[in-house]
């Protein structure tokens, strides 16, 4: 095909959209059927016109082809494991009963049962729920959700695909179930699962569609070949189906690397491939296998993940580039929007000057359908288009927002001495000891504590002005003061102030420090009805004033036990922003962890014995491939050590991760030289202290015995039968008992219950020792 013929075909498209709507009404509706106050018909009724809504204006804006079956109560890896049927046993029975509460108790859990693990989806802050599988799973299609949700896009009138978590993802993503021997590989039951995709495929093409979209962004990871050969297997055989749709099998968040070839020889219609961070190395891939003729190529070449405008110009020449190697060049983000809030027109207190550097979903959906005419019809159709464009780069690329020379030198002066501490760990151990007085299996918390109606409503009335500075402060000031008290009486041994001030971990403190920018309406969802308002780090970070000092000095003057000071480390601090792109990562890490560390040292010097610097989001940063990790652990690993090291021996410096595969960073943890990590194991039953053992891993460590992201409440045989496998691998001078996470999102009765239940199991076990 000619590269003429191949512009001329050129369309616009998007992998997947937002789900929560303008207001988040999903997240509302769904909560309120939680509670009761509203019936199942009304949250379907909810969750349709948010999907109709989101067709018709991506239709509207000039996008060719919707996608469908993208939309979730929940998660959409949930959603394939009810699409397979690998319900696992305990839930099977909930699920018959109810197929809308079954499906939120392997989310959510009950009080009988506990729900499916949560990790985070690739290198994002998205949380998915691991399938579970062993070799006796017996798959059983279900398309119901995806043929149901096609139709209605269709009745619209709309060109629609659905969109698929692929079978090999799905597999490599999944564990082995409880009871399963731990070295089962999910990816063996391959076979077993193609036939169940062969069916859920015909039954799309019976109900129209004409292409669907299976995502295997597994495949941009490191791969052996029996797992690429699997991958050509499962292509080669749903490939040859006579009774399915034409396929787009869609990779993104990096190159496809070795697994490019073999996707581009099975027999399939398209492939979706992500050119934005790596698109030099995956066009010279491409090139390399021959490029795809007579296939589709959709083009990622809009930034999916981040919400800076895109370089149209630059979009444009690699397109140009591609139109020569595929029979048809269609063009897209480079993964599903849902990674990005939805509209930035709705920041109305942005500066007018900042806001047109920005682009939300809303805004990229334009940017594809851009590129998409100026490759259809040429460069003539959209001149205003890339004037406007090229004006709001070089906005931002002048703007005295973006460098700040001081903070800059700051910077380059640091040595390595500077982020190490002044004594090794056993010598701190000893000192700490000495200074705190903690008992065997020292108890606490990760730090928040419920953020009720009360703490919003008040939060929302100083916004609204009205209630003053004052008024907000008493407020605060009184829930501190509860939050105190009760883990006086609850007995545990070491307090936190339960952070009421704190709208978020990372929003918190990029609201005082100079350089980030805030958002009103910027939600992303992190899972199920959990969103964020990601903060946009945009220029130099410096620390103009203390930020946590003056509440956690309160709450000490509140008790004679240890209160911690919380901080949110320098690596999260990125995660979970929208990273300037303008400068290497490890360059605002450090400026980060410096203004970080200017907190750390006024916490210590106002008398905080024991200081927890969080960096939940350590492992999800990791590089996906092997070869580019070891640069960005010796950077991150420098800047946890750059914002703690200053502080005494005696001060005793916590940190917390969660969510995460942790065996992929033990020697990482271990590298960031801190006294005593807290961690996830309550979901995935004290796995992480056996992985820490393993490594030999010398410091304290506190694997979660509580759930935090399940309404259920453990009871003490429960904690206590946790705590004794924790022991197993951890000895007792160096175990810690604590939640898996913060208490944000738990409500105070729940939170009274369990972390009781918490301090008996820690007695219980505490005695026997």
């Amino acid at each position: 095909m000619t590269a003429k013929s191949a512009t001329a075909a050129a369309r616009a498209t998007v992998y997947g959209y937002p789900r929560q709507g303008r207001h988040r009404e999903l997240k509302k509706a769904i909560e309120g059927y939680w509670k009761g106050r509203i019936t199942a018909d009304a949250l379907r009724s909810t969750a349709a016109g948010l999907r109709r809504t989101n067709w018709q204006q991506l239709a509207e804006a000039g996008i060719h082809e919707v996608p469908t079956g993208d939309f979730s109560y929940y998660d959409h890896v949930l959603d394939t494991t009810v699409m397979v049927g690998a319900l696992p046993a305990r839930h099977r029975a909930a699920v018959e009963t109810d197929a809308l509460d079954g499906y939120f108790a392997m989310a959510r859990g009950t009080q009988d049962v506990a729900p499916l693990e949560m990790t985070k989806w690739f290198d994002t802050n998205y949380h998915f729920l691991v399938p579970e599988l062993g070799p006796d799973t017996r798959f059983a299609a279900d398309s119901g959700k995806q043929v149901s949700e096609l139709k209605e896009a269709l009745a619209l009138g709309l060109t629609a695909r659905p969109v698929l978590v692929g079978p090999v993802t799905y597999l490599l993503l999944a564990k082995a179930a409880p009871g399963v021997d731990a070295g089962f590989v999910p990816l063996t039951l391959l076979d077993r699962l193609l036939p169940v995709y062969a069916e859920v495929l015909a039954d799309l093409r019976a109900a129209g569609a004409e292409w669907v979209q299976i995502d295997e962004p597994a495949l941009v990871q490191d791969r052996t070949p029996a797992e690429l050969n699997a991958a050509a297997r499962a292509y080669r055989d749903l490939g040859a189906l006579t009774d399915r749709p034409k396929l787009l099998v869609a990779s993104y968040f990096g190159r496809l690397g070795d697994a490019l070839p073999v996707l581009a020889k099975a027999p399939v219609e398209g492939l979706a491939l992500d050119f934005t961070e790596q698109a030099a190395a995956q066009l010279d891939d491409l090139a390399a296998v021959g490029g795809l003729p007579g296939k589709r190529l959709v083009a990622g070449v809009v930034n999916g993940r981040n919400i800076w405008v895109a370089d149209l110009e630059k979009s444009l020449a690699t397109l140009g580039t591609l139109l020569g190697l595929a029979d048809r060049v269609d063009v897209a983000a480079s993964c599903s929007l849902l990674h990005v809030p939805l509209d930035a027109g709705l920041e109305r207190d942005t500066d007018p000057q900042i806001l047109r550097w920005l682009a939300f979903a809303k805004q990229k959906t334009r940017e594809i359908v851009t590129l998409a005419t100026g490759l259809t019809q040429g460069i003539g159709a959209i001149t205003a288009e890339l004037a406007a464009n090229r004006a709001d780069l070089a906005s931002r690329a002048g703007s005295p927002i973006t460098h700040a020379p001081a903070v800059r030198a700051r910077a380059a002066a640091v040595t390595p001495a500077d982020a190490r501490r002044s004594q090794p760990y056993p010598e701190r151990a000893a000192a700490q000891r000495a200074h705190l007085g903690l008992p065997l299996l020292p108890t606490t918390t990760i730090g928040s504590f419920p953020q009720t109606d009360e703490l919003r409503t008040a939060r929302a009335a100083l916004r609204a002005g009205r209630i003053d500075t004052a008024g907000y402060e008493e407020r605060i000031r009184a829930e501190i003061q509860e939050v105190v008290g009760f883990q006086e009486k609850a007995g545990l041994d070491v307090l936190v102030h339960g952070e009421p001030e704190r709208n978020d971990m990372v929003q918190y403190f990029a609201e005082q420090l100079t350089g980030y920018l805030a958002t009103q309406h910027g939600w992303v969802q992190s899972y199920g009805t959990r969103y964020v308002r990601p903060p946009i780090l945009a220029g130099d970070i410096s620390r103009p004033e203390p930020m946590t000092v003056r509440w956690t000095t309160y709450a000490q003057s509140l008790t004679g036990r240890p209160v911690k000071g919380m901080l949110t480390g320098p690596v999260t601090m990125l995660a979970w922003s929208f990273v300037r792109d303008d400068q290497p990562l490890a360059d605002t890490a450090r400026q980060v962890a410096l203004a970080l560390r200017d907190e750390v040292d006024d916490l210590e010097a106002a008398g905080t014995s024991v200081i927890q610097v969080d960096e939940p989001a350590l492992r999800e940063t990791l590089p996906l491939r092997a070869a580019d990790r070891p640069a960005y652990l010796e950077w991150a690993t420098e800047a946890f050590r750059l914002t703690t090291s200053g502080v005494r021996p005696d001060t005793q410096i916590h940190t917390h991760m969660c969510y995460a595969e942790f065996g992929d960073i033990v020697r990482a943890i271990d590298d960031l030289d801190a006294d005593v990590i807290s961690l996830e194991a309550a979901r995935s039953h004290m796995q992480i202290a056996r992985e820490l053992a393993g490594h030999g891993y010398p410091r304290e460590a506190g694997p979660g015995v509580y759930d935090i992201h399940s309404p259920r409440v453990p009871g003490p045989e429960e904690v206590a039968g946790l705590l004794r496998t924790g022991l197993e691998a951890i000895p007792a001078e160096r175990l810690w008992v604590n939640p898996d996470c913060g208490l944000k999102t738990r409500g105070w009765p729940e939170t009274r219950a369990a972390l009781e239940n918490l301090v008996a199991a820690a007695r219980t076990v505490r005695a026997e020792l």
